[in-house]
């Protein structure tokens, strides 16, 4: 049977039920330093090729590196956020191997002894909670980035960039506890918000902040023993990462039902092809020829910098939706989207504490802010309406100063230029009218213009009243207080 056919898809929904995938994902994270974990050179994104390195990194003969501090303790706080153990003592090794994005030949890791083992992180999903088994997280450098495309000379020759040779990274690693594409998704999102929340990464996928390799295998269903894994690497965005995984899921089965042996192997995900594609065989650790790190001191943390790591460790992501729900009265549901990321949390809590009702403010952000970031492609840190803006013009439509009609044009007035509300409703002479007299002969003017209609409404066709509430907001340029306006038609009409 050749390998192709081995490999088809296509596998009928009732044929996948009689299996169950097993999914652990190895998630590397670059930490959120201004240097390197081994030397003083910029982590900086963007800069040109090989600007941002020195001896240490490049590997030259000679150098020794040296710990950086603030990278330790941010690996310490990712590890302490996900409830991890972590070890007094941990050390550095080498994991050997041949490649020119190393330029020393190795790369700089933990093996035997990593920082932190035995955490874990709850997902949700599918309306109920699991919890996910972190066996461990550890430090590491990056490599160097391999460029095949892009230069004149590309079906030839491939290019080396240092800059990111050296970055520090933290390794996390899952235990197989995931069984499905949609939960490893859930898994790598909640992951990623714990990550920002604790300032440990900026998680930018596009800049290689966040990457994510997969192990899936496939067995029967009430089965204990797992299958043979295959590791799928390039999955640079949620999406690639669930499509591929639904690809091997299918691929495994249709391996296993066409009477074939799954390999355990390393693959590439080909985004433009939509399949996964065989890179190598798996190595294995003692294909690494791992010892420690020669260079480098052992890694001592005592209880009293865990303690005081603890101590400033910001509120995290499933402790800030507990308390909006209890504090502002808030549904789950709304709670999830407010604190999806901690800059929309801090967003709400700064409109709040500028004024706002903590219910209106959540409406309006939902409804019309991130409606109109996601529109113009701009982050919440990007929002031309600032905190207290939004306050101030959430007031005046609370206090019916102007109507909630009208405050959605200003809002969006607010955000074209980022002018505050106070001019804009000045300008645009916005200001709600509650004047009874006014109204009435508004409303009067109404009715003396539609004179079958009223004799519609009088007749008992009530339907009719939302089309005198209409001319007359219209009439009013929708400045007219709306309660008015029904009080008032319904005494005349009646």
């Amino acid at each position: 049977m050749s390998r192709a056919a081995q490999e088809s898809r296509g596998i009928a929904p009732e044929l996948l039920a009689r299996y169950e995938a097993v999914i652990g994902l190895e998630v590397h994270v670059q930490l959120k330093t201004a240097s390197k974990v081994f030397c003083a050179c910029s982590t900086r994104f963007g800069d040109p090729p090989n600007t941002n390195v020195c001896p240490v990194c490049l590997g030259l003969p000679g150098t020794l590196p040296v710990l950086n501090r603030r990278a330790l303790e941010l690996a310490m706080r990712a590890a302490l956020a996900f409830h991890c153990i972590v070890r007094e003592h941990s050390r550095f090794a080498r994991k050997n191997y041949f490649y020119p994005d190393l330029p020393k030949g190795y790369q700089i890791s933990m093996y035997e002894l990593p920082l932190a083992t035995g955490g874990w992180l709850e997902i949700e999903w599918n309306d109920t909670r699991k919890r996910i088994g972190i066996t461990r997280l550890h430090m590491e450098e990056d490599a160097a980035k391999n460029l095949h495309e892009g230069f004149s000379d590309s079906d030839r020759k491939s290019y080396i960039d240092y800059n990111r040779c050296g970055v520090p990274l933290v390794e996390i690693v899952s235990e197989p506890d995931l069984r499905s594409p949609a939960e490893a998704y859930a898994y790598l999102n909640t992951l990623k918000q714990v990550l920002e929340y604790t300032e440990v990464s900026d998680c930018n996928m596009e800049e290689g902040s966040l990457r994510c390799d997969a192990n899936v295998s496939v067995r029967r269903r009430g089965a204990e023993e797992f299958g043979t894994k295959a590791e799928v690497k390039n999955l640079n965005s949620f999406r690639y990462l669930q499509r591929a995984l639904e690809y091997e899921i299918e691929r495994h089965i249709g391996v296993l039902e066409s009477g074939g042996r799954i390999e355990q192997e390393t693959r590439l995900w080909n985004v433009a092809g939509g399949r996964t594609e065989s890179m190598r065989t798996k190595e294995f650790a003692h294909d690494y020829r791992y010892f420690p790190e020669p260079d480098l001191l052992p890694v001592r943390v005592s209880a009293a910098w865990k303690e005081e790591i603890l101590k400033l460790m910001p509120e995290l992501p499933d402790a800030r939706r507990a308390r909006f729900i209890g504090n502002y009265g808030m549904t789950p549901y709304d709670a999830g989207v407010l604190t999806d990321t901690h800059a929309l949390a801090d967003y709400f809590e700064a409109v709040v504490r500028a004024g706002a009702p903590a219910k209106t403010a959540a409406n309006w952000i939902q409804t019309e802010l991130l409606r109109r970031l996601n529109d113009a492609g701009k982050e919440i840190n990007g929002s031309p309406v600032a905190p207290a803006a939004l306050a101030e013009l959430l007031k005046l439509v609370e206090s019916g100063q102007i109507t909630a009609a009208s405050g959605k044009k200003v809002f969006a007035k607010m955000f074209e230029t980022g002018q505050p509300a106070g001019p804009i409703i000045a300008a645009e002479g916005l200001t709600q009218i509650s004047d009874t007299a006014k109204i009435e002969r508004a409303c009067r003017e109404v009715m003396a213009n539609n004179p079958e209609n009223v004799a519609r409404y009088r007749a008992g066709n009530e339907g009719v009243f939302k089309f005198f509430v209409g001319q007359v907001m219209r009439a009013t340029r929708g400045q007219a207080n709306p309660q008015v306006v029904n009080d008032i038609l319904k005494r005349l009409l009646g």
